[in-house]
């Protein structure tokens, strides 16, 4: 089962595939900011919670994720914001219906391996 196609609704939550970001991490997050940051915000202004999946990337990719899921996360509130790594249709499609039913989870960014 493969995940939703971006803005699909998972449950009560909408989900966000993020694709097409340097490798570099100051370049992808500047392009994330640039190119996703109001997508997720429009996402979030339909009243439902959002998974943002990303696909996997090096370690110095995890603070400028963290900190963009995070800052989301307290904008939204008492709506949710969490993202997903990984490129396991599958996991990531598992890892999505778990979310879905964990109202307490907000702010992570949770690693998905297959």
């Amino acid at each position: 089962m493969a995940p939703p196609a971006p803005g699909e609704p998972q449950g009560a939550m909408r989900v966000l595939r993020v694709a097409g970001l340097p490798a570099a991490p100051l370049d992808a997050a500047a392009a994330f900011h640039a190119r996703w940051l109001a997508r997720a915000r429009a996402e979030l202004a339909e009243g439902c919670d959002l998974a943002l999946v990303f696909p996997p990337a090096a370690h110095p990719h995890t603070a400028w994720r963290l900190a963009a899921v995070q800052e989301l996360a307290r904008e939204a509130a008492p709506l949710r914001v969490n993202a997903l790594v990984g490129d396991a249709g599958e996991a990531i499609a598992g890892m999505l219906a778990w979310l879905a039913g964990a109202g307490a989870v907000t702010g992570q960014v949770l690693t998905v391996e297959s």
